[in-house]
Order: structure tokens, then C-alpha cells, then sequence
């Protein structure tokens, strides 16, 4: 094992990270220390407020750039090391840990399993395979990386592997109602505004959906990036809906597109065009501006690939 031989090591994942992100690498983070390694975690973005309740949160540094004699680099959640937005990583030896179906093997050593509930279940695996006890904290933040990105449980690819790898994360000390309650009921009033806002947009098309929100929205809502997370899921949630849409305006007038499909539509093979990526069911890209020419170009493409599905 490449880790077995590497003492210094950092771990990293990509900007504006999400619950599987961060849980993985915190997981990471608790796996490598148990083994004796000294490891860092640093991400672009830092911790998003939900999950600064995550055992060892407190310890993850923001950064641009990545400097120190690090024997080893574990990218997470990444199809490619451009994708951390971290300077720097180019010169270590790279190892790449993740579940997207829409991957690069960019790095030294590539470890890809698609069909895995979260990029947290290879971490797991990993532990397992190291012999290294499941800590309370390693579990906890393996749980919430597990649970946020099968969306609760609900994305296509749930099985009974997915709930016996929870069970076995709960037995070693994940507290599933304490997760919940940082995770799910602990937003932010702007975050709640700015989805009043998004709801009041929203479109449908058959069984196509979508909304937006401005950079003036959050501006004068005084919301932030993170707290466009999950907005999308609210439209997917009407009944005879397959596909939702949520477009979010940048600062340099692009907009970022977060797409959700409840499994018919393949939403990875649309953000792929847009040299995007994910899963079948949750992925995301960015598309050039005005916000008409945006939503005209995403949802032909979404049109065609739900045509096509109905095939």
C-alpha cells in the first residue's frame, strides 16, 4: 500500500465542497492519523457551515496554494487535480480516490469505483483493508458523507450495501439524528429567502423543471455559495417530474448548473458536454451567460437526453 509508505501526507478534495467531500476527507484525515501519518487537510473553499460540526472540522486549512514537504497528495471527489483549485499539487505524488462515473485517472495512482455509494465507502473500505479501527469521529464523518450524497438515501444506486455500510458506521459510533440535525436543520435565513426566491421562478415543462436565482438575489439577500446547495432537490420534488434544474449566477456572469434526475434521465451525459461531470442522477457544470442563452442551451440538451430515454 503506497500510504503504508508515505508519512507526510495531504489530503485535498475539489472548491466549493459538499458533504461527500468533506466527510471523506475528514474521514480520510482520522484513517491516516490512526496509522501514525501526519497528514493536513486543506481545501480551497474550506468547510461550509453545515458540516463545521464534523470531528477534526476545526483543523482543515483554506488555501490557494499548497507549500510543505509532503510525501504524498490524496485527492478526493476529483476528475481532475485542476478541479481543488489548489497551486502546487502538480509536484507531489499524487493518489486519486473517487466514485464518479465521469472520472479522469489523472493521478500516479488511480482508485475509481462508480458504483459505490460515496467517494466515504472507499475510505471505509480502505480502513478495512488497513486494519485500523472505525473510530466515533472517522464514523461520523464517513455517515455524513454517505448520507448527503445519496441524498438521504433517495439517488438511484441505493441498495442494500448502501444501508448495511450505514448500520456498520452507526454501530461504530455515527449518531444519525445528531447528523441530521447539523446537516438538514441547521440553514441559514438567507438560505431559506434565497429558495423562497429560486421557488418563485420556477418553471416546468412536462417533466422538466427549472429555476434561478441572480447575483443581486444574493447580494441583497446576503447569501452565499454554499447556501445554493440542495435548492435543485426542491424542484425535483413535484410529482411527475424526472429532471430539475437549478441555474446560479457567477460573479464574471457565467452561471453554475446544478442538475438532479430521479434516475431515467442520465444528468452526468448532459453536464459532460458542458465539460461537467457526476452521477446519473446529481451533477453539475458551468455555462456561458446571458441567463436566456444559458437555460435555452442546458434544457435542449436536457430534452434530448430525456427523449432519449424514453427509448
Amino acid at each position: 500500500m503506497e500510504l503504508r509508505r508515505r508519512q507526510r501526507i495531504l489530503i485535498t478534495s475539489h472548491a466549493r465542497p459538499d458533504g461527500d467531500a468533506v466527510g471523506s476527507a475528514l474521514g480520510c484525515m482520522h484513517l491516516l492519523r490512526a496509522m501514525g501519518k501526519q497528514v493536513d487537510v486543506v481545501l480551497h473553499d474550506g468547510v461550509p457551515k453545515i458540516y463545521r460540526c464534523l470531528p477534526g472540522a476545526e483543523k482543515v486549512r483554506t488555501a490557494q496554494r499548497v507549500d510543505g514537504d509532503y510525501d504524498a497528495a490524496v485527492v478526493l471527489e476529483c476528475d481532475s487535480v485542476q478541479r481543488t483549485r489548489l497551486e502546487g499539487l502538480e509536484r507531489l505524488f499524487l493518489i486519486n480516490i473517487d466514485h464518479h462515473e465521469t472520472v479522469h485517472e489523472f493521478a500516479n495512482l488511480n482508485w475509481v469505483v462508480s458504483n459505490a455509494a460515496a467517494t466515504a465507502e472507499l475510505i471505509y473500505w480502505l480502513a478495512k483493508a488497513a486494519e485500523v479501527e472505525i473510530s466515533r469521529d472517522m464514523a461520523t464523518c464517513l455517515y455524513t458523507a454517505v448520507l448527503t450524497d445519496t441524498g438521504s438515501f433517495c439517488y438511484v444506486g441505493t441498495n442494500e450495501s448502501t444501508f448495511a455500510l450505514a448500520q456498520d458506521l452507526v454501530r461504530h459510533g455515527a449518531d444519525p439524528v445528531t447528523v441530521a440535525q447539523c446537516v438538514y436543520f441547521a440553514n441559514s435565513t438567507a438560505k431559506m429567502r434565497l429558495l423562497g426566491a429560486a421557488l418563485s421562478r420556477l418553471q416546468r415543462e412536462d417533466g422538466l423543471t427549472w429555476m434561478y436565482v441572480t447575483r443581486d438575489d444574493m447580494k441583497q439577500l446576503g447569501a452565499t455559495e454554499e447556501d445554493c446547495e440542495g435548492l435543485v432537490n426542491y424542484a425535483l420534488g413535484i410529482e411527475g417530474v424526472e429532471v430539475s434544474a437549478f441555474f446560479r449566477e457567477l460573479p464574471d456572469g457565467r452561471f453554475r448548473v446544478s442538475l438532479r434526475s430521479k434516475g431515467r434521465v442520465n444528468v452526468a451525459a448532459v453536464a459532460e458536454t458542458f465539460g461537467g461531470g457526476g452521477h446519473t442522477a446529481a451533477s453539475g457544470h458551468s455555462v456561458e451567460g446571458p441567463l436566456a442563452s444559458a437555460v435555452d442551451i442546458v434544457l435542449s440538451r436536457l430534452r434530448d437526453n430525456t427523449r432519449q430515454a424514453k427509448h
